[in-house]
Parts: structure tokens; C-alpha cells; sequence
């Protein structure tokens, strides 16, 4: 009875004008960022966010969790259409659903990306769901020291899920740690690295950092970067998929719902691991493995299937631990921690009405997304005929407005084209973002955590040992970390990442 009296109160809450509305515009606009080559959900969300702030808590993350998942069904459009992924975790999608297409079987491959996309979601709904409030239960159990190692654990295993160099990465989640120190000190109150800036009194603004990184970096990439677009322009039809489509596609949508909606919950970049992995799977399979990469559609199915349950797991961290999984979700936690709220073990219980609602949405938008997908197919293409030159100085002007808007501060502007500036060499040199981003969320937090917990240990660092989770955590990391480093197993990662590189070739 409990479950259905928290359903009531989701849908309750869901089905209010403003909170509709507002699901219906995140799941279109991330739809819209899919289908954008050269935009994702992170930097749609990091451009959205301050929109956010005129709303309730509740409205505000329904959108932006809608955008995040809508982006995950767009994303398939342009890599079957255009042979573009439009978000990363669409890339293997490019193999098969563009072979497809040029087959004059674009129809079945986009109405199976839609149909397993919706499957998926809806798995991954439930089992958000039935895992989110005993996983919170047990996070009660969890005190200063518990936190400080289950934050370390998920910035190690970020940096060793990482796809280029470790020390690299390693070096971007420590520059984000110290970036996370600026500000006043919440224990002594004294201000640390401001350089007498008053702005910078209150740490660095989440908004500026992250607009900067994904917005502005993503601009100056793209704009250097000479894309060749060939759209597929015969008119798509057979939207639905045949009674074969279905009988080849049905068990690789549940394999990639299951395996997408576990490796999700685990810190990294899920979609993007689970969409591989599920299409390494359905390779061995498959009685015909030499045909992948030729059209067949459980090469399509599989995935895109993996890639949207991966984003309802990732939710799971967020809401019962309050960890962001990658770098969309702690965006999402800025947001959380912008509207005054903590998430963790005790959300669920302060804020049911948030959880819930949030939950009614995403199986609402899902359905939503399904409506919409297949008969704005032909809309989507004609956005993608939109030139690039006029495409993204509109994006860098709506991020010089958002970041200005926010406190009409100038140094806020400064500081969100310097870190444009920055995101933009590291890509070029190949650092990664997420650790960077995830540092820089929960760093405050990682510090405040550490100092209680030496506090109460009255400075002895031997309590993140004695506290038996906490120190299992600590070992997880230590060999992560230690087996970045050992030839042998360095090697063998290595290896896993080349092969899995070479796939998408």
C-alpha cells in the first residue's frame, strides 16, 4: 500500500499545470540537444539552469532530469540520419542505424530507438523505484567519515573508468579539488584565495564554471572543427517497425535495459559504457556476428536501449547518497544545492513529493518522448540543415546573457570565459572533463566531511579505517588507484580501451 500511496503522491504532484509543462519542455529541448551535433545534456543543462531559479525545487528537476534523458532519445537521430552522433553515447548507433538508412530502412531503425528508448526508460523507472528507498535506508548507517570515502571512492573510480590518460585524469580531479577551496572557510570563516575578489568570497560559482567548460569550450571546438553533414533526404517511413524488426530486437532491448540500468548507478560516463558494452554483447551472440556494422537493427536496438536505462540508474547515487554518478548528475546536485536542498539519505523522507514527482515525470516524459520521436522526425532534420555559423553564436550569447543574468556580475562573465578558454586547450590536449566537474560539486563537501570526522576523531586519521564501510571504501580506492599504476594491469587496461576505441572505427 505504501508504494501505491507514493505513486498518488508523485502523480499528485506531477500533474500540476506548471510541473507538466515544465516535464513537456525538458524532454522536447533535450530532445532538441540530441539532435544537435556538438551539444549534449551537460551543457544544455548547464545553459538551462538559471532559468530554473523563478521555479520550485520539484519544477526545476523534473526539467532538467528531462532534458538529460530526452537528450539520450535525440542523440539517435542525427547518427542514423547523418552518420553524426549527436550525444557520445549515440556513437556506436552510427555503425549500423546509418547503414540502415542508407538501405532506405531509416523508418525501423529510428522507430526501434524510439520503441527500446521507451522500454528501457520504463525499466529503468522502476527500478529506480524499487532500489532507491532500501539503498536510502542504509545510507542512514553513514556518518562523516563514510562520506568523506564514499566521495573519494567515486572521484577514484571516475578517474580509472577514465577513456585517455589516468594521470591526466588524476590531474583534473586535483586541480578541481583546489578550485573547490576557494572561498570562506566554513569552520574559521577566514577567505582563502580570493585575492580580495568579494565575489569569489562565496567559492566559485558552479554556474560560470560549468557554462564555461560545456558551453563556451564547446563552441570554440566545434566552430574549428569542419563537420561534413550528409543527410539522408528521401522521406523516412515505416516508422514502425515489422513483426521480424520486434522478433530480432526483442531480447537485446531487454539485455541493454538491465545491463544499461546497473552500469548506471556505478560512478563514470554509464551511458556511454553501457551502450558499448551492449553492443560487444549482442556482437557474441549473435549467430552472425560478421554482419554488425553492415545494418542489422539489434545493432541498433541493443544500445539505444542501454544508453537511456543508464540514466535512470544514475539517478539512484544522487537521490539516496547524494553522489553524482558523472558529470550531468552533479550538475543536477548543483541544482539541487542551489534550490536549498541536500540530497541523500534523508530526501526521500524530507521531500517525497520531490522524489516522487520526479519519478511520475521521468515515466511520463518517457511516454511523452515516445508521442513526439517519431512524427517530429521530419522536423529534426530540417533542424539539422540549420548552418553552423548561425547555430552557435546564438549558443555563446545565451551563455554570456545566463551567466550575467545570475548576479550581473562581470567577474562571473570573466570567469566563465576563462574557464571556456581552459575546457577548450584541455580538450585539445586530450583532459577529461567529468572528473574536473565532479571535484569541483563536491570538493566543499569532501573538505567539510574530512575536517568533522578528524574532529571528531580528535585529529586521528586511523577513524576512516576503523569504520568498517568507510574503510572499505578506502581500499577500493587505494587499488584502483595502485593498479593504474602496475605495468601489467596498466597494460590490460589498455588494451580493453583500444579494443573497445577500435569498434567504433
Amino acid at each position: 500500500m505504501d508504494i501505491l500511496a507514493h505513486i498518488a503522491l508523485g502523480a499528485q504532484t506531477l500533474f500540476t499545470p506548471t510541473n507538466f509543462l515544465f516535464c513537456f519542455l525538458g524532454v522536447l529541448m533535450g530532445t532538441l540537444v540530441g539532435v544537435l551535433p556538438g551539444l549534449g545534456p551537460t551543457a544544455a543543462i548547464a545553459l538551462l539552469l538559471p532559468n530554473t531559479f523563478h521555479v520550485t525545487p520539484v519544477t526545476a528537476i523534473i526539467m532538467l532530469a528531462g532534458i538529460y534523458y530526452g537528450a539520450m532519445y535525440g542523440g539517435s537521430t542525427t547518427s542514423i540520419l547523418v552518420n553524426i552522433p549527436g550525444e557520445a553515447a549515440s556513437v556506436i548507433t552510427c555503425l549500423d542505424g546509418y547503414q540502415m538508412a542508407r538501405k532506405g530502412r531509416a523508418g525501423p531503425a529510428l522507430g526501434i530507438a524510439a520503441f527500446g528508448s521507451f522500454i528501457a526508460g520504463t525499466v529503468s523507472v522502476l527500478g529506480l523505484m524499487l532500489v532507491a528507498p532500501p539503498l536510502a535506508k542504509f545510507a542512514l548507517a553513514f556518518g562523516p567519515p563514510e562520506y568523506f570515502s564514499l566521495m573519494l571512492m567515486g572521484i577514484v573510480v571516475l578517474i580509472y573508468l577514465a577513456s585517455g590518460s589516468i594521470l591526466k585524469a588524476l590531474m583534473m580531479a586535483v586541480f578541481g579539488l583546489l578550485l573547490g577551496t576557494i572561498g570562506m572557510d566554513a569552520i574559521s570563516g577566514t577567505q582563502r584565495l580570493t585575492f580580495g575578489v568579494l565575489e569569489l568570497a562565496d567559492g566559485i560559482g558552479l554556474i560560470p564554471a560549468i557554462m564555461g567548460l560545456f558551453g563556451v569550450a564547446e563552441v570554440i571546438s566545434n566552430v574549428e572543427e569542419e563537420m561534413k553533414r550528409e543527410i539522408i533526404t528521401a522521406k523516412v517511413k515505416n516508422l514502425l517497425p515489422n513483426l521480424q524488426d520486434w522478433k530480432d530486437s526483442f531480447w537485446p532491448i531487454l539485455r541493454g535495459s538491465v545491463l544499461g540500468f546497473f552500469i548506471g548507478i556505478l560512478p563514470g560516463p554509464a551511458p556511454v559504457i553501457s551502450a558499448f558494452s551492449s553492443y560487444a554483447i549482442e556482437k557474441k551472440l549473435s549467430k552472425y556476428p560478421e554482419k554488425f556494422g553492415t545494418g542489422v537493427i539489434q545493432g541498433v536496438a541493443g544500445p539505444e536501449a542501454a544508453n537511456n536505462a543508464a540514466t535512470g540508474g544514475a539517478f539512484i547515487p544522487l537521490f539516496t547518497l547524494g553522489i553524482p554518478a558523472n558529470s550531468v548528475i552533479a550538475i543536477l546536485l548543483g541544482a539541487f544545492m542551489i534550490h536549498g536542498i541536500q540530497p541523500g539519505p534523508m530526501l526521500i523522507s524530507k521531500y517525497p513529493d520531490l522524489f516522487w514527482g520526479t519519478i511520475m515525470s521521468m515515466y511520463l516524459g518517457n511516454i511523452m518522448l515516445l508521442i513526439l520521436n517519431l512524427p517530429l522526425i521530419g522536423l529534426w532534420v530540417k533542424v539539422l540543415k540549420v548552418p553552423y555559423p548561425i547555430l552557435f553564436p546564438l549558443i555563446l550569447l545565451f551563455c554570456l546573457v545566463g551567466v550575467f543574468s545570475l548576479n550581473y556580475s562581470n567577474v562571473e562573465v570573466a570567469l566563465m570565459i576563462g574557464f571556456g578558454v581552459f575546457g577548450y586547450l584541455a580538450r585539445k590536449f586530450q583532459f577529461e572533463m567529468a572528473p574536473l566537474v565532479l571535484a569541483i560539486v563536491i570538493g566543499p563537501m569532501m573538505e567539510n566531511n574530512l575536517r568533522l570526522s578528524l574532529v571528531i576523531s580528535q585529529g586521528d586519521a586511523w577513524i576512516f579505517l576503523q569504520k568498517p564501510i568507510s574503510a572499505v571504501f578506502i581500499v577500493i580506492s587505494l587499488v584502483l588507484l595502485i593498479s593504474c599504476f602496475i605495468p601489467w594491469l596498466g597494460k590490460k587496461r589498455e588494451r580493453l580501451r583500444e579494443k573497445v576505441e577500435g569498434e567504433t572505427v
